[in-house]
């Protein structure tokens, strides 16, 4: 196995680790028998509508069973895999065991793993998967060289994610974008922000101007250099490097910031990678072996076509707006859409512009009221914001998406869509204990208040000069509370289908 293929696998097994370990956590709160969107429920109502069960619709091993223990066991189970991953054990059958078990996850987690880098972990350990040696051990001597077909659709993978990150910016029309002034808004508003964006925001008009246009270098035209010889894929693997790195650094975006780095190291051959390893290490790098065998290398070919029927027209109508391309492979793409074999990226088209945030309060006696405390998303004023990637607190994250919605919803009149907020506040009435673990430590200790109300404020980072006054990293406005909580919930889970 090369160098750059072993760590490339081992990497991948970390970030799966993460993964699995970030939702364990997480998950009875969220899709568990009491939690906010019970697994169970959601696959007894598919069960009525498909008929039975049937994997090609929802792929999951839940259908076995979804338990708060068979949920959370199975993040273990998955863990571990990772960890036979990471030590290079058994790697094929470990990285089909992480792949379909984060499927499982996938497949009944909505809306807590719709988000792109679930998607990338999956389209990615898939290919992972082809590229693993038929081995019990990574470092056997028969393993073979990992296929140049593989390691050319992780290239095209890499291409699609960078380039079309910056795309889709320009194509939303978004004045922002085109004015480049976005991450004028972008630190306060994205959504969980760190003390080093509060920085960042305090950067002249200039400076923003500038990243942007920077950001818009690096997704749009830095992914060309991949098609230019060695040096220019190690130009452009050390530009999407830097990126991720500076996101990472100044917001809270999971694992997302770790695996695509990690798509930059296909880019370099083994010699690039050797001449970065100390040299009193180097003697110890184990070369590649021979070539994979013909009927692999079939195999792998048969991938290839399969990855680019799905992604070369979907891509086209994604760069041109033209659906012909994808018709004419729409009932391919639609029976494996499940699978998430491929998927579309780019985040951020419509850079939001206001930071609207869901305040839930609870009180014994109508008239004081105590406010629930989110483990990382912002609350009170004066709190730091901190760090706590590469683990993803789902719902803080979905909580910035439904502040966003019921912001929408008061401006428009609109009812159906979907939040969680109302089912949270059930939960916090019923005083869950899977859904509390997900907050900061229950201010209500002797069981759930009499009373229980959302609030909905706009969010701002302070100025130097009002942070130096007052000691806050946050200001805000009251903009409503209360509503029609009830109504949103029977619209949100009619629309997610849950």
């Amino acid at each position: 196995m090369s160098l750059g293929s072993s760590l490339f696998l081992r990497s991948l097994g970390l970030i799966y680790l993460i993964a699995f370990l970030s939702l364990e956590w997480q998950v009875a709160g969220l899709l568990g028998t009491t939690g906010l969107r019970p697994a169970a429920g959601f696959l007894e109502r598919a069960r009525e509508s498909l008929g039975g069960v049937d994997l090609a619709a929802v792929p999951t091993i839940f259908w076995l069973g979804a338990s708060d223990l068979v949920l959370r066991g199975a993040c273990w189970v998955g863990a571990a895999f990772a960890l036979l991953v990471i030590g290079g054990m058994l790697p094929l059958a470990s990285l089909v065991g992480c792949w379909l078990l984060y499927l499982s996850l996938v497949g009944i987690g909505t809306p807590f793993l719709n988000y792109q880098w679930d998607a990338l972990l999956l389209e990615t350990g898939f290919l992972a998967i082809f590229w693993a040696p038929m081995t019990a051990r990574l470092a056997s001597p028969l393993a073979m060289a990992p296929s140049p077909i593989i390691r050319w659709l992780f290239v095209w993978l890499l291409f699609r994610l960078m380039f079309f990150s910056g795309w889709v910016k320009l194509a939303s029309g978004d004045p922002a974008w085109w004015n480049l002034t976005a991450l004028t808004y972008h630190y306060e508003t994205q959504p969980l922000p760190t003390w080093t964006a509060w920085y960042m925001d305090q950067l002249p008009a200039w400076f923003q101007r500038i990243s942007a246009a920077g950001t818009f270098a690096i997704e749009l035209v830095v992914p060309f250099l991949i098609f230019l010889g060695r040096r220019g894929r190690a130009v452009a693997a050390a530009a999407f490097f830097g990126l991720q790195v500076f996101i990472g650094a100044t917001g809270n975006y999971g694992f997302f910031n770790l695996l695509s780095a990690l798509l930059c190291l296909p880019l370099l051959d083994d010699d690039q990678l050797v001449a970065l390893v100390p040299r009193r290490l180097r003697s110890r790098v184990v070369r590649a072996r021979a070539a994979p065998s013909t009927p692999r290398m079939v195999g792998h070919a048969a991938v290839a076509l399969l990855v680019l029927a799905l992604t070369l027209p979907a891509s086209l109508t994604q760069l041109t707006g033209f659906r012909t391309a994808t018709d004419a492979v729409a009932p391919l793409a639609q029976w494996l859409r499940p699978f998430h074999l491929t998927s579309r990226y780019g985040l951020f088209a419509v850079m939001t512009k206001t930071r609207p945030e869901v305040v839930i309060e609870g009180s014994d006696d109508g008239i004081t009221w105590t406010p629930y405390v989110w483990r990382w998303k912002p609350g009170a004023l004066d709190r730091r914001p901190t760090f706590v990637e590469p683990d993803m607190p789902r719902l803080d994250w979905q909580m910035w998406f439904d502040g966003l919605r019921i912001e929408r919803a008061l401006q428009t009149g609109q009812r159906a869509f979907n939040v969680v907020t109302p089912s949270l506040i059930e939960r916090l009435k019923e005083g869950a204990p899977s859904v509390l673990r997900l907050l900061a430590p229950d201010p209500f200790e002797n069981g759930p208040p009499r009373h229980i109300r959302w609030r909905l404020y706009d969010y701002q980072f302070t100025d130097s000069a009002e942070r130096d006054a007052s000691g806050d990293w946050w200001k805000r406005q009251f903009v409503y509370g209360d509503g029609p909580a009830e109504e949103w919930s029977a619209a949100g889970q009619r629309e997610s289908g849950q």
